[in-house]
Formats: structure tokens, C-alpha cells, sequence
């Protein structure tokens, strides 16, 4: 039997106090807030985790069949990767904590002349440093070292657990986007010589660029994906998600055996070779194949050369 096609579906949430719903599913641009106030759904992606709303068999029979309640077009002009004005897909506000995968590229590693750690090795990033596609991301003056980009694929956690087991993993992953774990990379080679962890070189303001989009997760196969990055229209960063030494399921379930996972999580899984230094007026474009590029501007006009 052939498997049915998997239609795109990417959810964008409009900048501004009404943090609007867009869902594109790949045609059209549909004002999603709008249809779940009809039917009487959570407004939010996270609260529609819990109902699986998103679930392809849910989801996909109100997109491409025959729906009793029709879906209100949204009619803006746009570039095909995102709304004119958009924020994080997932709201700050919903983000309990954000967990990152380090080394999780035997060639990121090796680029630092280490090894691959033994066990899965965790850091995290604090909510209030997410900011959206376009950010402008300004490096206070006080810091003149090296700030690197670093492309990640996002996993949001959909459904609550612990001590998970992979083989049930993906059953607690809402979906997907994309994150740019910016690193005050002096900072932290300063910090790590010290035995110090590596929290203040992650947590600059704004290190967290988040998006453009999210992918639900039935509606993307992250088996094989391309993860890359530019800087100034050259590549630095490009490979796959095959490369992985920690693939997703396992990374859940590593993390579940030592802290309880919630709806709205998310978990950076870890960036590939080629990250680099970033200068003043720099754009950064992180890009993974069915979710968009998620574009940041970088800006250090103090810094002391």
C-alpha cells in the first residue's frame, strides 16, 4: 500500500498583542487562531499537544479533506518563508526551560580537538534569551570576544514524561523549528579552563533566535535533514540530521531519566562543524529544509578591534 503524502504544514504566530495563528499548508495561508476559536479549541500550540490536535490523522483531514467549518484565508503579501511581522513560534511565556545537546556532531567536536563525551552531554539556555526571525541581536560593548553562530534543529516536547524510553520518545515531541544557539565563545573558553559551566557565555541577551516557523511533527521526517548556515551569503554550516551521535529518541530519553519533560520544552540537538566568529552588520541564515530560514543580524558597533 502506498503511504499517503504528507502534505506541508508550517504554523507561524504573528508578532504584536494578538499573537495571531497562521498555519501555510502549502498553498494557502489560513488564519488558524480564527478556526480554533470557532471550534473551541486552546489558542495556543502548546495547549493543543495534550487534545492531539496536530496529530496527522487529526490534522490532516481538516487541511486536505472535506472540512464542515471552512477555513478563513489570510491575505498578506510574504516571501514564502515567513509572515511580514512574526515572533517565536513558541511563545516565551510556554517554555519551561530550554536543553542543549553539546558535541552532538563527531565533527563539531573534533573542530575543538575533543572527543565525542561518553554520555550524552546537556546545557541549557534560560527562556527570556528567545527572540524571533529578524532579530537584531546587539553584543553589549564590554564583551569584545568571540561570538559564534551554532544552526540547531528545535525539538518542542508536546507531551509530559519521565524516565521515557526511546522507543516511546516521539511520542512527546510536539514538532520542530529552528534555533541559533549563540555563543560568546571567548567567554566560555575563558569559563571552562576555570571548571566554570558554561551558562553566562549561552545566556547573552537575545542568544536564542527561535524559528521561523513550526512543524508539527507527523508533517516532517527528521531522519535525514539538512542543517545549514550563512553568514554574509557564505556557508559555514551543512549537514545532516543523519549525522547525529545522539539521535532524538535517545536525547529524550537520556534527559527524562534525570528531569521531568513538559509540554513546551525545547531541545536544541546539537549544531554541526563550521562555526564561526560573527562581526558587526553580519546576517546569519540558519536553515533546515521544511521548516525555513531563520535570519538574525548581528550587531557590535563598540567592539574594540
Amino acid at each position: 500500500m502506498t503511504q499517503a503524502r504528507r502534505e506541508t504544514v508550517r504554523v507561524f504566530r504573528e508578532a504584536g498583542p494578538r499573537g495571531r495563528l497562521v498555519l501555510d499548508d502549502g498553498s494557502r495561508l489560513l488564519d488558524l487562531s480564527a478556526h480554533l476559536m470557532e471550534s473551541g479549541q486552546p489558542s495556543d500550540i502548546v495547549g493543543l499537544f495534550e487534545t492531539g490536535w496536530f496529530d496527522e490523522g487529526e490534522l490532516r483531514p481538516r487541511l486536505f479533506g472535506d472540512e464542515e467549518k471552512p477555513w478563513t484565508t489570510v491575505e498578506v503579501e510574504w516571501d514564502g518563508n515567513a509572515l511580514p511581522e512574526v515572533d517565536t513560534p513558541i511563545d516565551k511565556a510556554s517554555v519551561g526551560k530550554i536543553l542543549c545537546l553539546g558535541k552532538n556532531f563527531k565533527a563539531h567536536a573534533e573542530e575543538f580537538g575533543e572527543d565525542v563525551p561518553a554520555e550524552p552531554m546537556f546545557f541549557n539556555k534560560l527562556p527570556e534569551t528567545l527572540v524571533p526571525h529578524r532579530a537584531q541581536v546587539s553584543i553589549p560593548g564590554w564583551y569584545v570576544g568571540r561570538v559564534d553562530h551554532e544552526a540547531e534543529l528545535c525539538v518542542v516536547i508536546g507531551l509530559e514524561g519521565s524516565e521515557i524510553q526511546a522507543e516511546d520518545a516521539m511520542e512527546h515531541v510536539g514538532g520542530y523549528t529552528i534555533a541559533n544557539d549563540l555563543t560568546a565563545r571567548s567567554m566560555q573558553g575563558r569559563d571552562r579552563k576555570r571548571g566554570h559551566p558554561w551558562l553566562r557565555s549561552k545566556n547573552l541577551n537575545n542568544f536564542c533566535p527561535l524559528g521561523p516557523s513550526f512543524v508539527p511533527r507527523d508533517f516532517l521526517d527528521i531522519s535525514n535533514l539538512r542543517i545549514r548556515a550563512m553568514v554574509g551569503g557564505e556557508e559555514r554550516q551543512n549537514a545532516s540530521t543523519s549525522d547525529f551521535v545522539v539521535d532524538v529518541p535517545s536525547a529524550i530519553a537520556w534527559l527524562s531519566r534525570h528531569i521531568t519533560l513538559r509540554p513546551g520544552d525545547l531541545i536544541l540537538t546539537g549544531t554541526p562543524a563550521g562555526v564561526g566568529p560573527l562581526e558587526d552588520g553580519d546576517q546569519v541564515i540558519c536553515s533546515i529544509d521544511g521548516i525555513g530560514d531563520l535570519s538574525t543580524t548581528i550587531l557590535r558597533p563598540d567592539k574594540d578591534e
